[in-house]
């Protein structure tokens, strides 16, 4: 970030802090509160009357230093006809059913006897410098409501989050983090759902009377609903227009509510599912509501995610260390461990630019197949007669460091620890199972304590350095005792073992959220290694993930999960856009598999020094069968292009691929990089089939660059420097 806007960053956060008790603005209007927030690219301003709740009157760009807030409060007001109450009830950061709102509230509770409130809070103290916290009181019935605002001048992410307390212990059914409007000039919305397999698939919707209302009940973040969403403005593409973005930093099931009321005003809600707190308590906390505002298309809101969960969320075992290149050798073995084999194939992988070795499910108890031994965390004797050692040295000695699978919180019925504490099971004795098993009690403290000490024994005893965390099955009910439980026993094992980087995998993307990367340091994006399904999943994530903590695997030739066959050189270049990494059986590879890989593999780790911090910036295709993104670091001063053919074209010849995000005057010399693999049908003369170009940063992003010929589920990798 330059020094100017550093610069204003702070003269608006200074401009903020005089706002709290509204002293300029409460000249004019002595009984209505104001406030402001401004990170450089966006204002935040909320505004209250008399003693009400807030509700934000402005979010968008950045408005300049001098303006009448007070004002805006009552320009805000909208109009009143027939039909309506003789005022509009304020659509604030939490509505109140009690002030006779006509939507969705923002709060409901209820007495330990089940009978209902209808809070009607009013302000009692703020906060107010770069950051801003609210608080607000019923009296009557003993609550109270804070309101959490902070703001980042880097990433321009704002993170908001409610907190509700209680004088005496009372039943929550549904608590939103602050409630933000949406904007009026908006067609759509864009969420994201999917499956296994298919994860970050987009779902636009018109805005219409009525709610889009959107519920993961399933305990985990899941694969079906991942908490993003995105209102566009209309016209806006991933390179331009206004856009407004949500992320609900949350592992346990959440709701979202998008609503346009009657009188036209929208308001977006997010929040842990309903009714996920089952006990009576005095004090409930959404998590944290990230939220940013883009005139920049969607790429400003990608980039603001992709920098701040990697550069304020996640939390790096050794920051100073590259990301290293990753095997697994799940695809290869499966449960059939045999030493002999997998030395093998770990020098084989070694040979092919690994730098990392992972160990996955088959390696404890008398895990055979995946119905049994889940718990039983102690090395396999029949496979490992010598213990984990002799393979950990053996990974070592080629240079690699050592990682481990574990599932903590699950366990099969046919394991020792089941068979000795059934108890220690969530939910009903006669449950479906999936995949043949549990979910063990999170919120129990003794089965914390089990878990933990197996898992430090084995990290204890063995130098391990990485463990790929799964979790295969929904749990049977949604409770937020067992997420917090999650969060408790990562964070205990992190504390004493904090050199040990972990890998979030939830039948692969069915756990990716701020709230478990706050805790990790990776995702397993999908369990999909096909190429062509990963160059989409990717594109999707990118509007959320960066690179460093996006892993990418090159899969086997004919692909496990989908019977697909796709060639070498796509399955690595796809994967080369992520944290890279294979799970195959290197045995299957010939000659000029190897070479391919060899190849790819080392220009990502030529490059990944710079790609690693590297902003994600997806492009707008004219061609629907073209999935492309360009990666370019922040001071802009080289880039790559991925430009992935997923299908057939309806056109004969490409068409131009427009650039963004370059200095329109400054030259760059682009070349592409694997020009070698142009069919034989790419008959013609494309100058960059030649050899390198130079051309102006203008012309990039206006005309585009003209790709040669290439088949369906192939790749074109560009690469540039700026003059």
């Amino acid at each position: 970030m330059s020094s100017a806007n550093n610069d204003t960053a702070e003269a608006t956060h200074a401009s903020a802090a005089a706002l709290p008790l509204g002293k300029t603005e409460h000249r004019a209007h002595p009984a209505n509160h104001v406030w402001r927030l401004d990170d450089g690219r966006q204002t935040l301003v909320l505004t209250a009357t008399a003693e009400r709740l807030p509700q934000v009157v402005y979010w968008g760009a950045k408005l300049p230093k001098g303006e009448d807030l007070a004002t805006m409060h009552t320009a805000h007001a909208i109009d009143i006809t027939g039909g309506m109450l003789d005022e509009n009830p304020d659509l604030s950061l939490c509505p109140e059913a009690s002030r006779t709102f006509p939507g969705q509230p923002g709060l409901i509770v209820r007495k330990q006897d089940g009978t209902p409130l209808l809070p009607k809070f009013c302000f009692e103290s703020a906060a107010n410098g770069k950051d801003l916290s609210l608080k607000y009181r019923d009296e009557d019935n003993g609550l109270t409501l804070t309101f959490e605002f902070e703001t980042d001048p880097e990433t321009f992410i704002i993170r908001a989050k409610t907190i509700w307390n209680a004088d005496a212990p009372v039943h929550l059914h549904w608590l939103a983090a602050p409630v933000m409007p949406a904007p009026q000039l908006s067609d759509e919305m864009i969420d994201f759902s999917g499956r296994w397999c298919r994860e970050f698939e987009t779902n636009r919707t018109a805005w219409s009377p009525g709610i889009r209302y959107r519920e993961n009940r399933t305990g985990r973040t899941g694969h079906e609903h991942f908490p993003g969403l995105i209102v566009p403005c209309v016209g806006t593409s991933n390179t331009h227009g206004e856009a407004y973005a949500f992320h609900y930093g949350w592992s346990g099931g959440h709701r979202m509510v998008a609503e346009e009321l009657p009188d036209g005003r929208r308001q977006i809600q997010w929040g842990h599912a309903a009714r996920m707190e089952t006990q009576a308590a005095t004090e409930f906390s959404t998590a944290p509501l990230y939220m940013t505002y883009s005139d920049t298309g969607l790429n400003g809101c990608a980039v603001s995610f992709q920098r701040h969960v990697r550069d304020r969320v996640v939390t790096w075992p050794k920051p100073n260390t590259p990301r290293p290149v990753h095997y697994n050798c799940w695809e290869a073995v499966y449960f059939d461990h045999k030493l002999d084999v997998l030395n093998n194939i770990a020098d084989r992988a070694a040979k092919l630019g690994a730098e990392r070795f992972v160990l996955d499910d088959g390696w404890f108890g008398n895990r055979d197949d995946d119905t049994r031994a889940l718990s039983d965390w102690e090395v396999d004797v029949r496979k490992y007669p010598d213990g984990l050692m002799p393979l950990i040295e053996h990974v070592h000695s080629l240079g690699m460091s050592f990682g481990i699978w574990f599932e903590p919180e699950m366990i099969n019925p046919d394991s020792d620890i089941h068979r000795a504490h059934p108890d220690w099971a969530l939910g009903a004795e006669d449950q479906t199972l999936g995949r043949q098993q549990k979910a063990l009690n999170m919120a129990l403290p003794e089965v914390r304590d089990f878990i933990y000490d197996r898992m430090a024994a084995i990290l204890s005893v063995h130098p391990i350095d990485y463990i790929k965390w799964d979790h295969n099955r929904v749990l049977p009910m949604p409770d937020a005792a067992q997420t917090r439980g999650s969060y408790e026993l990562i964070d205990r094992l992190r504390a004493d073992f904090p050199d040990v980087e972990i890998e979030s995998c939830a039948s692969g993307g069915g756990r990716i959220d701020f709230g478990i990367l706050k805790r990790t340091q990776r995702v397993w994006l999908s369990d999909s290694n096909d190429a062509l399904e990963r160059l989409h999943i990717q594109h999707n994530a990118a509007l959320f993930l960066p690179l460093s903590i996006t892993g990418s695997h090159v899969g086997p030739r004919r692909c496990h999960t989908s019977g697909r066959i796709l060639d070498i050189s796509f399955r690595a270049w796809v994967a080369a856009q992520r944290h890279m990494g294979f799970e195959m059986d290197p045995r299957e590879l010939d000659d000029h598999e190897e070479r391919v890989l060899t190849e790819v593999t080392s220009w990502w780790k030529y490059n990944r020094d710079w790609l690693e911090d590297a902003d994600i910036l997806r492009l707008d295709s004219p061609d629907p069968a073209v999935i492309a993104e360009q990666q370019m670091p922040q001071d802009g001063s080289r880039f790559v292009v991925f430009a992935g053919k997923a299908a057939t074209s309806s056109q004969i010849a490409p068409r131009p691929l427009r650039l963004t995000g370059l200095d329109p005057k400054a030259m760059y010399t682009v070349v592409l990089a694997n020009r070698a693999t142009a069919p034989t049908l790419s008959r013609g003369t494309p100058a960059l089939k030649d050899g390198p170009m130079t051309l102006s940063g203008a012309y990039l992003m206006h005309h585009g660059l003209t790709l040669p010929w290439s088949f369906p589920e192939t790749m074109w990798v560009l690469e540039g420097q700026r003059v």
